[in-house]
């Protein structure tokens, strides 16, 4: 297995673990940094493997920080919403 699959399972293990320890902000401190590590490891898998194998990484980090993603969409789908509205 090449190292930047590695360490995306690395990361994965990392998030569940987090995942499991008790937080006082649900989270959204652990979520900042899995991100924040997420988003360069996604460009490294890219660069090594490829996008669609970058899509599936991708994927499964979604599903481990889902939350944040729903808050995006809904975030994304506001903006797009209120920006779309009629001309006054």
């Amino acid at each position: 297995m090449s190292l930047s699959l590695t360490l995306a399972c690395l990361w994965a293990v990392v998030a569940n673990i987090l995942a499991m320890m008790p937080s006082k902000d649900q989270h959204w401190r652990n979520a900042y940094v899995l991100i924040a590590v997420g988003i360069p490891l996604l460009g490294y898998v890219t660069l090594q493997h490829g996008p669609w194998i970058a899509l599936l990484v991708l994927a499964g980090g979604c599903s481990i920080l889902r939350w944040p993603v729903m808050y995006l969409a809904r975030w994304i789908r506001q903006s797009l919403r209120h920006s779309t509205g009629p001309a006054e």
